[in-house]
């Protein structure tokens, strides 16, 4: 069942799927801890193209999320973004959301590279921050204490609704 999309006609051909990968905002990460409960959370992220994509945490010493990732280091993401939603024409039941969702699934690895932590971070000011912000420091004098992930991705599909077809 994984990376199979029931529904044809909303599928995204896989060079839109990666296009939105790159320009999506928040990754929910899903984990499942050895008791079996899922965990997801939201986290800003980096892709740019291939089979990687980039995420971190704060350096917490004993995370819900570092747990998990220990005794699994399966996940599965999903990156969205919504539209409006259309009316239904006689019923509330026959409303339609309009959306763009990628769902990814992969292996992740910790990376202690502080050189690739710079460039993470190098990205992720590219891609989240405002190029008029200053800083009283240049660089990352607490890069130490970010833990960074590395997914590999494995499957990765999307779909798109553009509302009310029926």
């Amino acid at each position: 069942m994984r990376g199979i999309i029931h529904n044809a006609a909303r599928e995204m051909a896989k060079e839109d799927v990666l296009s939105f990968l790159k320009k999506g905002k928040i990754a929910h990460v899903a984990t499942v801890g050895e008791d079996g409960y899922p965990y997801v959370i939201p986290l800003v992220y980096i892709y740019e193209e291939g089979t990687k994509l980039y995420l971190h945490t704060g350096n917490l010493r004993e995370s819900h999320f570092q747990q998990n990732i220990k005794e699994n280091a399966r996940v599965c993401i999903e990156i969205c973004e919504m539209g409006d939603v259309h009316p239904g024409k006689r019923y509330a039941c026959q409303s339609a959301l309009v959306y763009t969702s990628v769902i990814a699934y992969g292996k992740i690895s910790q990376i202690e590279e502080e050189v690739q932590k710079v460039w993470f971070f190098d990205r992720l000011w590219e891609k989240y921050g405002d190029p008029n912000w200053k800083f009283e420091q240049q660089g990352y004098p607490a890069i130490g204490k970010i833990n960074l992930y590395v997914v590999e991705l494995e499957t990765v599909t999307g779909k798109q609704s553009a509302g009310l077809s029926h």
